[in-house]
């Protein structure tokens, strides 16, 4: 009897015992680029660009592995595979999308290995959930279609035939050959697809050219591998690579009992070791050393300048501050930090770059003068390495008392491996640091509590990682800012950016009470105080940042100025205006206080010397003398009266290469270790 003469009764009843099949390939490829697109969507990545061919195409050969894979089983064994792919892509995006909003880049595989530390900060990330909501809901939406329709997906039927699996599986291989041609015939130039796949590391870029289910199988490829991508080949070694006589000498203990005032002769000679780099490339024993030897040993060092010694001898108190920037410093609202950055060392042009591990990579540039590794917690693994240019070690050769202090968890980040070991008898809370556990908790309330350890064993160095100045700009979750509110209800300012100058506040206050101590112990007049950030500001969305300055705000490089404060009470104040970086810290300090480093084995450079300035952003955008080069719209603007080279921006862009592989590889070589502990 045909179904067309069935009663109308019994027709629907014929119809609901037999459902019609949804394709579960289909289903499972429209879930994979689901996730890509709404991950796109909300962080205003570009849309119609070569990275949806690409994501596209990655993303249904996975789908297809995904179907291959549930084939094997039979239908409960099908309903599992399934349901926990479409689970861990929604966990996975759903967390980079969060971790995206907060940290304004990608976590990576060794970050998600290591997650445990966030539980520290479970009701900020709760706060992000639920300002999130409607875009968690929207990627759970696979998962709940499987769940509902399952019955409809997953047939009762065998599994598929050698013949069909072999046919999906050419399919797949089809689609990853498509998309591997597509990036090799494509976009070739830096920060393009074929740069993302082959050789560069920067997560956002990475996503938005390849889609992030790429971009994490890449990641995870590099780490598991140790895979590193080579840069452009280094010149040929010179001969010689050093001159004996500008081998410089060490210089004795500083007596700090009478505080020499500075020669009037300009130093001469450049900053540099005793390292015998054609020696060194002799005994290599990998093409991986000579290639270090080489590099290393044909830069060209910085040289001695009039600021060589300015501050020879002071004691040295050292800060990077929990997202301070240059919107904090107001007259009327943070005078300290007013008088600091104008009585000072003024860098008007400072950008302190945001690195893959938001915080913990700021403070590895700061402290060390290397470009962070891409994919690991670079602070962490220097932990076992020799950091000879470090200013604990530094300053602990030639005597110095060297203390470190954290008014935050003391191992977040793994700072009990990394601290001790650039040379600081280090705290923390729960390993010696006795403040109020709020949170944040109170720079002020560190500043009193440590001031007394080291202000009457001169010559001391104090480095201190603040945290007053931490996310979320409220008035509601945040204790700082709550305590201040008082002194910024009335600015006109968006709440969060009165928030923002709450939390700086306390910064203000504590240096107010670092100054105080130092004054009333004697010694202000001969000590150095130096502090940037770790980051800018990322708690403040742009619209708020521009409240805050009055003025637009150009995200590649402008979201990324901020200050640098250089100053010892009754100095000359000077303006700088060379472009300088967080980069250049360790060897600037080390230049004004007239210590004995090679510059050649730092990344940074002395911002007072005739070296042409770099300033290297993640993305591998730079700005120079001549210009700025935007990596991701490739353009380079000239800067007034500059002649730039018609190969210019490809001579910086191979350099750039170069410092990140070899600051890679010191940290993975030891080759500190080799060159300086020799």
């Amino acid at each position: 009897m045909s179904e067309e003469r069935l009663s109308p009764t019994i027709q629907p009843t014929l119809a609901r015992s037999r459902p019609r099949r949804l394709p579960l390939a289909v289903f499972l490829v429209a879930t994979t680029l689901f996730f890509e697109v709404v991950l796109r969507l909300r962080s205003n990545a570009p849309f119609l660009n070569d990275g949806l061919l690409h994501l596209t195409l990655f993303g249904v050969a996975l789908a297809l592995l995904a179907y291959i894979v549930a084939g094997l089983f039979g239908r409960k064994g099908r309903t599992v595979v399934v349901a926990a792919y479409v689970a861990f892509l929604t966990v996975m995006f759903g967390s980079q999308l969060v971790y995206y909003d907060i940290f304004q880049t990608y976590y990576t595989v060794f970050s998600a290995a290591n997650a445990g530390q966030v539980t520290e900060f479970a009701s900020d990330i709760a706060t992000k959930l639920w300002e999130n909501l409607a875009w968690i809901l929207l990627l759970l939406l696979p998962l709940v279609v499987f769940v509902g329709l399952r019955s409809r997906l997953i047939s009762p039927a065998a599994r598929p035939s050698w013949r069909a699996t072999g046919l999906t599986a050419g399919l797949a291989v089809l689609f990853v050959v498509s998309a591997v041609a597509a990036i090799n015939l494509g976009d070739t130039e830096r920060a393009g697809a074929h740069d993302m796949y082959y050789h560069a590391s920067h997560p956002v870029t990475s996503v938005n050219r390849l889609g992030l289910v790429t971009t994490m199988r890449i990641d995870l490829q590099r780490t598991v591998l140790g895979t590193q991508p080579a840069p452009p080949p280094p010149p040929p070694l010179a001969q010689p690579t050093t001159a004996p006589g500008d081998t410089p000498s060490k210089r004795p203990l500083p007596d700090t009992s009478e505080i020499a005032s500075p020669t009037p002769e300009v130093p001469t000679g450049p900053n540099i070791l005793d390292v015998d780099f054609d020696a060194l490339f002799a005994e290599a024993d990998s093409a991986e050393l000579e290639n270090m030897h080489r590099y290393f040993g044909t830069r060209e060092p910085t040289g001695k300048n009039a600021h060589t010694g300015m501050f020879e001898g002071y004691n040295l108190v050292f800060l990077t501050a929990e997202a301070y920037s240059h919107y904090a410093v107001h007259p009327d609202v943070t005078p300290t930090l007013h008088k600091m950055t104008h009585e000072g060392l003024h860098f008007t042009n400072f950008y302190n770059p945001l690195w893959g591990v938001s915080t913990s990579d700021g403070e590895y540039v700061a402290t060390t003068g290397l470009l962070p590794k891409s994919g690991v917690w670079s602070m962490y693994h220097s932990g076992t390495n020799a950091m000879p240019f470090a200013m604990g070690n530094q300053l602990a050769r030639l005597g110095y008392t060297t203390h470190a202090y954290h008014n935050h968890t003391y191992d977040y980040y793994r700072r009990d491996v990394s601290h001790p070991n650039l040379g600081y008898d280090y705290k923390g809370l729960g390993n010696g640091l006795e403040v109020e556990r709020t949170w944040p908790t109170s720079d002020l309330e560190m500043i009193d509590v440590t001031t007394g350890e080291y202000l009457d064993d001169e010559p001391f160095h104090a480095y201190y990682m603040t945290v007053s100045g931490h996310q979320f700009y409220n008035f509601t979750g945040n204790f700082i800012a709550s305590k201040n509110r008082h002194l910024v209800e009335d600015l006109p300012y968006t709440t969060a950016g009165r928030a923002y100058l709450a939390t700086q506040i306390e910064l203000d206050r504590a240096l107010e009470l670092l100054l105080e101590r130092l004054e009333d112990a004697g010694i202000a007049e001969r000590t150095l105080i130096v502090m940037s950030a770790d980051h800018y500001p990322y708690g403040l969305t742009t619209d708020e940042i521009e409240d805050l300055t009055g003025e637009a705000v150009e995200e590649n490089f402008e979201l990324h100025r901020s200050s640098l404060i250089v100053y010892a009470p009754g100095m000359e104040p000077e303006v700088v205006e060379r472009p300088v970086s967080s980069l250049d810290i360790i060897p600037t300090i080390s230049n004004l206080m007239g210590l004995d480093f090679d510059s050649r084995l730092l990344m940074g450079t002395d911002a007072f010397s005739d070296t042409d300035p770099l300033v290297i952003f993640h993305n591998r955008s730079f700005i120079t003398d001549q210009g700025r080069y935007h990596s991701g719209t490739r353009e380079f603007t000239p800067a007034d009266g500059a002649d730039v080279p018609e190969d210019y921006v490809e001579l910086i862009s191979d350099e750039l290469d170069r410092r990140f592989y070899y600051s890679t590889m010191v940290l993975d070589t030891e080759y500190y270790r080799l060159v300086v502990d020799r």
